[in-house]
């Protein structure tokens, strides 16, 4: 049976704490606190010490059954037929064009699988995956009674203590807690990032238990900041119904921290993907502009990047960062080369050279075409 799963996000319980300002009203964010005051000493707090952040509007979902990691392998772009207990991945459901619909992050742990994705999007993923059951030993349903926080900085070597585990998991490794719920390592937005899926009723607890260990809170901003920074692009912003996956780095098999891996089985949209791959290049590619502070408007999300008159992109994830000043995410025409002067919005922009991939190797089925035609 297909649930019916509300699309909007709760306001946190942790809107409620000393200085918490909620995000903006008109984002997919405006549940959860978006900073306490002081947003850049947060971000710089995430690299340096130890931070906590409140993501409990991400939607949380469950798999169990015993074809559970089998059967999400065959709709999904990630090979996970053999991920093992506590290993963690990226993942992606696709249309039958290769254009990426969901983007999600899940654990295998004690006979469950657990995603996580976007608040607004997980009802339509999960109406998917119920979908696509048939005759599989599997059960997707949703967990509105689980949250998301995310921990992040080199200091959470030092509160094993405080949060119930003897030693912190490895990359995309996940470790039971002891009172529910689990603890899991990311390699992103920083080198030290930490989620923890835990049961809904124990966020107040958990947050306060942590802090008073330690962690210093910090808003949403501080995690997207961090997140921009890193090149990694959030579903449904910085991305639109076009994106393949190439064009926003997401190929590769979890231990090359990807969401699609080039090896596995039949998917939907797999065709393309092997296409762009061996035969040629993706028409855009995920970039990072530096903004001109100087001006008095910024860009939105969806804004045009042009170049001389010209629309050549789409603008996502427009934010201040701590040292970088006000940056963006960028879909841009691989054409655009990282000296093209751009506007983005109302705003000048320019890419950062070192956000251009670099691998332009000629792909092995193209060298093989043109092998065969005498080239």
């Amino acid at each position: 049976m297909v649930e019916n799963v509300s699309v909007v996000a709760a306001p946190s319980p942790l809107l409620g704490l000393p200085g918490a300002v909620p995000g903006p009203p008109d984002s997919p964010d405006a549940a959860v606190p978006w900073h306490y005051g002081d947003p850049f000493g947060e971000q710089r707090a995430a690299t340096d010490r130890a931070v906590i952040v409140d993501r409990s509007h991400r939607f949380v979902a469950s798999i169990t059954g015993a074809e559970r990691l089998s059967w999400l392998h065959t709709i999904s772009s990630q090979h996970i037929a053999e991920l093992g207990d506590g290993r963690s991945a990226e993942d992606l459901d696709l249309d039958l064009n290769g254009r990426v619909q969901h983007h999600f992050v899940l654990s295998d742990l004690n006979g469950t699988v657990w995603l996580d994705t976007e608040s607004e999007r997980g009802p339509d993923l999960l109406s998917f995956l119920q979908k696509m059951v048939f005759w599989a030993a599997a059960e997707p349903k949703a967990e509105p009674d689980y949250a998301v926080l995310s921990l992040l900085g080199p200091r959470w070597r030092e509160l094993t203590e405080a949060l119930g585990v003897s030693e912190l998991p490895g990359v995309y490794e996940a470790v039971p807690l002891p009172d529910g719920g689990f603890l899991r390592r990311m390699p992103w937005p920083t080198e030290d990032s930490f989620d923890l899926v835990l049961p809904r009723a124990q966020l107040s607890e958990r947050w306060t238990a942590l802090t008073a260990a330690g962690a210093e809170p910090a808003g949403l901003w501080a995690f997207e900041a961090l997140r921009t920074a890193a090149l990694r692009p959030r579903i449904g912003i910085d991305t639109d119904d076009r994106t393949i996956p190439q064009e926003a780095g997401w190929i590769g098999g979890p231990e090359e921290f990807g969401a699609v891996h080039l090896n596995k089985g039949c998917y939907r949209g797999q065709e393309t993907v092997a296409r762009v791959h061996n035969l040629g290049k993706p028409p855009r590619r995920l970039v990072l502009l530096h903004l001109d502070g100087s001006a008095d408007a910024r860009p939105a999300a969806g804004d045009p990047v042009s170049a001389g008159g010209r629309s050549v992109g789409r603008v996502g994830t427009v934010i201040d960062h701590f040292e970088l000043g006000p940056i963006a995410l960028a879909l841009v025409k691989r054409a655009v080369g990282a000296d093209t002067r751009l506007e983005a919005g109302p705003m000048a922009a320019a890419i950062d050279p070192d956000s251009i991939p670099t691998d332009e190797a000629p792909q092995a089925g193209r060298l093989a075409v043109d092998k065969l035609r005498g080239r």
